[in-house]
């Protein structure tokens, strides 16, 4: 008789506060009333697919916090980005932005964020996670996407199938050059892309919206950062809801900015000033509570160029 062919697997010895599987997100389906989600740090998630191979939509897991725990049941290709969470495999240290082997047994562990908030971990092939409307990425909110596809975060003895792949190849590990790490404790500057919105915003509201230092709220997750500081004078004009584009800043009434991202509402109506260019965003889903935080004004066509040159390398 022949043998069943094995199915590769991590088991979740222990999920940590949040650990999402997450690919690049879903996509139009906004007028369902259902946000994209994917990783909310893409430029860390690009990297570690790009470290391995993969094509850019490869799923992959964000860990949010660390403390996660993963048994490897399947000799495998790995490599990890982002957020520093003090990442071991068997307790011996791992360096992050790298690639790393793997074998049957051995335990993958995360612990506290010494540097950032997120990691992401990606497997030579990807994860083989099941869709829901095209993509796997996890909405908790929404209660859709992820292994079950009921939107929950990883559980406890879950096993996160992946695809096999031939390590009988001499192995060299790839790392991210230093240029291209980020130090995720430096203060944050948010160049901003002002919308059509931002007329309606008075030139003594811009200027303290401009010259203040925020501090990332507690209250801050995957739809958005609230963030705190000196109030920004808000419209005071009725204003119907319409879509909000990812790193949209909406201003309330209490005059604290709140930036959207990868898991927002669809639609809303609170003023807003303009939008976080994308090449930024990755920078601000990394920022911890209390991270300082300040705004400066871009410039669009360079900004646009630059986020394109990126997307261009990693064959968005």
């Amino acid at each position: 008789m022949s043998k069943l062919k094995a199915n590769p697997t991590l088991t979740v010895i222990k999920p940590g506060p949040l650990s999402l599987i997450q690919d690049f997100g879903r996509f139009g389906v906004a007028h369902l009333g259902l946000t994209q989600g994917g990783p909310v740090d893409d430029y860390s998630y690009s990297w570690a697919n790009y470290l391995l191979g993969n094509t850019v939509n490869q799923a992959a897991l964000e860990i949010t916090l660390g403390q996660c725990v993963l048994k490897v049941d399947f000799d495998c290709e790995m490599a990890i980005c982002g957020g520093d969470l003090q990442a071991t495999l068997d307790g011996s240290p791992l360096d992050n932005w790298s690639s790393f082997q793997a074998f049957k047994g051995q335990l993958l562990s995360f612990g506290l964020p010494k540097n950032g908030l997120r990691a992401y971990l990606a497997v030579k092939g990807g994860f083989d996670v099941p869709l829901t409307l095209n993509s796997c990425s996890t909405v908790t909110r929404e209660k859709i996407g992820g292994l079950t596809q009921d939107g929950q975060p990883c559980q406890k003895g879950q096993k996160i199938s992946f695809t096999q792949h031939d390590l009988s190849t001499p192995f060299k590990a790839l790392s991210v050059t230093f240029r291209y790490k980020p130090d995720y404790n430096l203060p944050v500057n948010l160049r901003v892309i002002e919308g059509y919105q931002s007329e309606l915003f008075s030139e003594s509201a811009k200027e303290t919206f401009y010259n203040a230092q925020y501090i990332v709220d507690q209250n801050s997750n995957r739809m958005g950062y609230r963030l705190n500081g000196k109030p920004v004078t808000s419209p005071d004009s009725s204003l119907l809801s319409e879509g909000i584009a990812l790193g949209a800043i909406q201003i309330p009434q209490d005059g604290q900015p709140i930036v959207l991202l990868n898991d927002r509402q669809t639609i809303g109506g609170y003023p807003k000033v303009g939008c976080v260019a994308r090449i930024d965003l990755p920078r601000l889903a990394q920022a911890k509570p209390g991270h300082e935080i300040s705004f400066s004004k871009g410039e669009r066509l360079g900004l646009q160029d630059l986020w394109c040159q990126w997307a261009k390398f990693f064959g968005y």
